[in-house]
């Protein structure tokens, strides 16, 4: 896809992903435009001194008004739909307002971009909407069956909807890893089970992955990386070997071990060497529109605890500075 004459928006884009999608965009892919859409107005500012470019705008609005939406849109080729509430206990004890951001903030993001003829929009999801078991994940998993089913809603309109659901990210302020940095300090490190495993990606692979999806996509796909898992211990030596742990126990609606790809949805998956391909299930699709993978066993499951690549501690340190050095 040719990138100089698009007009690229990404909600929540004054987070991780979206700072890191941007300077991605304007080194590599030079849009014609890029909207950073957000609802923090301090967060607005401070990355407009670290990104002060012609072709940046910042617009300041929450998922929440489709009205302001509908605004920010107008003229937008591309959306990148990053904006969400994340937390796991946060969404426990919120559960209103989770929902209002991630699912009726989904539903106005897809009402926005039909009407205003949006191309193409992906959305990011997580590994916590694949058989969810907490309140976040519920409203992931809500979210991206509303984008899967936007399509159908878009109708003759030409705009196109696609998921990419991955793990933890690495580089990123949301993740484990920072509370594990702040800790090392203190000489104690608090993990919830020793027992638990992850998947992990790079801030920068993620990127990459969501702009590939852009290129691949016709609308409907759950796409899905293959990356690798980790467990919480090695983690912890990797970043603090020095320090002690101590167990507190799993938080509600935290899980011993994720899941990308459930046997429930393999059925309609297909492998490619970097990724899974989760295929709608609606009249519309056509088979085929991915060629050179293959079917998967019905019975398959991509879970971080027996997934058969792991990242090695020494791995692990290596992807810490590359991504260190990225932000710095």
């Amino acid at each position: 896809m040719n990138w100089k004459d698009k007009v690229v928006l990404i909600t929540g884009g004054t987070g991780s992903f979206g700072q890191k999608f941007v300077k991605t965009m304007l080194e590599q892919y030079h849009p014609k435009k890029i909207v950073i859409f957000s609802r923090d107005e301090l967060k607005q500012f401070e990355m407009s001194q670290r990104i002060n470019h012609a072709s940046v705008r910042y617009f300041i609005g929450d998922v929440r008004d489709v009205e302001r939406l509908r605004r920010a849109f107008f003229g937008v080729d591309i959306v990148v739909h990053a904006a969400a509430l994340k937390q796991v206990p946060s969404c426990e004890y919120n559960p209103f307002e989770a929902i209002k951001t991630n699912v009726i903030g989904a539903e106005n993001v897809i009402t926005a971009a039909i009407d205003r003829g949006v191309k193409k929009v992906i959305a990011l999801s997580t590994d916590k909407a694949a058989n969810p078991i907490n309140l976040y994940g519920a409203t992931k998993l809500c979210s991206d069956k509303l984008f899967i089913a936007g399509n159908a809603y878009a109708g003759d309109q030409p705009t196109r909807f696609s998921v990419v659901r991955y793990g933890n990210v690495i580089g990123s302020r949301g993740s484990v890893i920072p509370v594990f940095k702040k800790k090392r300090a203190e000489g104690m490190i608090p993990i919830t089970d020793e027992r638990m495993t992850r998947f992990w990606i790079t801030l920068e692979k993620g990127v990459e992955f969501v702009i590939k999806c852009f290129d691949i996509m016709h609308g409907g796909e759950l796409f899905i990386p293959k990356i690798p898992s980790m467990q919480i211990l090695s983690l912890k030596r990797a970043i603090a070997p020095e320090c002690a742990h101590t167990v507190t126990g799993i938080r509600p609606g935290e899980k011993l071990h994720e899941v990308l790809l459930p046997t429930e949805e393999a059925h309609r998956a297909i492998e490619f060497d970097d990724m899974y391909v989760v295929e709608p299930n609606f009249e519309w699709w056509k088979p085929g529109n991915h060629s050179g993978g293959k079917k998967i066993p019905e019975d398959f499951e991509y879970r971080s605890n027996t997934n058969a690549d792991w990242l090695s501690e020494d791995e692990l340190k290596r992807w810490l500075e590359e991504s260190d050095a990225s932000h710095g």
